[in-house]
This record gives structure tokens, sequence and C-alpha cells, in this order.
């Protein structure tokens, strides 16, 4: 299927690993130009061998001064879409927490999003057309084991997206969120290994535990997440707007999840 992505220009944040470098390389594979953003110098480096054409900012997109040098690169340039994507909070269960981990969390997983949002939104809506997609986390519809403050800040971002859809219909942007499930990235094998250290339990056995919560029975791969991101940032979407969609192999249980 030809996405009509292609010479288009998106942005990525957290583009190095995991999902992030999924979403890049389906859309290069697409034919879009990407500036991608990440907080390893090197790592980019290897990712603009890899990936000729491509433009690299090196930071923390929760800082201002990251956000003013992806405002200067695309200066005057039409920004088609933006994957809004970072590393979460610490996984943790609710009685270890303290309000300063709160606070982070609010920072690392909020503040910085509407921020990116507030600044590049005005110039989308001026070109009457663009697509913001939010990679959150499938406990945005069920909550995940020992990530409390990911549980609760996600919503918050849940909430903000659906609203500012909702306020900004009809302008040609949309604004979607994807809740990944159990994907085989670095911030899985993370929590494998929390969940291991709090309960005594071999990292193998945990792995199993997660798949067999799946109704697929297995863990996801990053690159079929990326191939409905794609799709998502594509002119096909443009009837979908201020959703929630969970890629979690039937993780969530609910009817609506």
């Amino acid at each position: 299927m030809n996405l009509h992505l292609t010479n288009k220009l998106f942005l990525v944040g957290g583009a190095t690993s995991g999902l992030g470098k999924a979403i890049l390389e389906q859309l290069v594979a697409e034919g879009a130009q990407v500036i991608a953003v990440a907080r390893t110098q090197q790592k980019l480096e290897t990712l603009k061998k890899i990936h000729n054409g491509i433009e690299i900012i090196t930071g923390d997109l929760s800082k201002e001064a990251v956000l003013d040098k992806v405002l200067q690169q695309l200066e005057n340039r039409i920004l088609t879409g933006a994957v809004i994507n970072s590393g979460g909070p610490p996984a943790m269960p609710v009685m270890e927490t303290t309000l300063s981990d709160w606070d982070e969390a609010y920072k690392t997983v909020v503040r910085w999003k509407i921020a990116l949002t507030q600044a590049l939104l005005p110039k989308m809506m001026d070109n009457g057309y663009g697509r913001l997609l939010y990679i959150e986390s499938v406990s945005t519809k069920q909550p995940v084991e020992n990530l409390v403050l990911s549980n609760a800040m996600r919503l918050a971002v849940t909430g903000y997206v659906k609203t500012l859809s909702q306020e900004i219909g009809g302008s040609g942007v949309t604004l979607n969120i994807l809740g990944p499930g159990y994907h085989a990235t670095q911030r899985m094998e993370n929590l494998f290994a929390k969940n291991s250290e709090l309960k005594g339990i071999p990292e193998e056995e945990i792995r199993k535990t997660f798949s067999d919560q799946t109704a697929v029975k297995q863990i996801g791969k990053p690159e079929d997440f990326a191939s409905l991101a794609a799709w998502l940032l594509s002119p096909m979407s443009g009837y979908i707007t201020g959703q929630t969609i969970t890629m979690d192999g039937g993780l969530v249980k609910g009817i609506m999840g």
C-alpha cells in the first residue's frame, strides 16, 4: 500500500531505539524525510549512516533548549507530522514512590508533550494539515503492574489529546495516541528485570508471564507497531482523531480496549 509519504517531512522523538526507531525506519521506507531526535549522539550518527539523508538533533525533548533546536531546524519548512515519543518514568510500585518521583514523572511524560504540541500546532493549522501521533502505553486502557507513575501520567496525556482534538476539529490536523502493549524493546527488558527483582523469580519466567497475559501469547514486534503508526501518520487516516488505540496482542480485557 502506498501511504503517500514520499518527501513528506516528519519529526520522530526517541528515534534511536525501540518503537521510535521502528517508526523512523518505516517512514524512511515509505520515502519520507525524517528529523530524528534522541539523547545519544553516537546512536544518532550511526542511524544517519544507515539511513542516508535523515537529519538529527541530539538532546532530551523534555528540555526547552532542545525544543528550540527543533523549531530552528524546522524554520519555514512544512512539517507533515510528528511522532511524540520518549522514555517513561522508572518502574516502581505505589508505596515506593515519593512526591519528587511524581513531579519528575509529570515532566517526563506530560509537560514537554504539551510544550511541543503548542509549538508545532499553530503552523500545521495554518497549513490546513498535520498528523500528531503520541506514543503512550497500554496503561491508557489497563494499568501495568509496578508502573504506577506511567499508569497515572499517561492518562493525563490521553485527556489532553482528546480535548484538543475536539477543539481543533475541522482544521485538517489530527491527534491520536498509540498505546503499545508488551513489545520487544529495552523498556520491556527493564520492566522484566524490575519484576524479577521484586518477586525473586528468574527473568525468563517473568517474560513468559507477560506474554501469557496476551491473547496471542507472545511479545509484540516493533516493526508491526510501526506499520500502524505510519498509517496513522498518512493522509489515509484523516477520519480518525482523538483516539487512543492499543496495539497489545489482546492484552486489554475490557470491551472498549
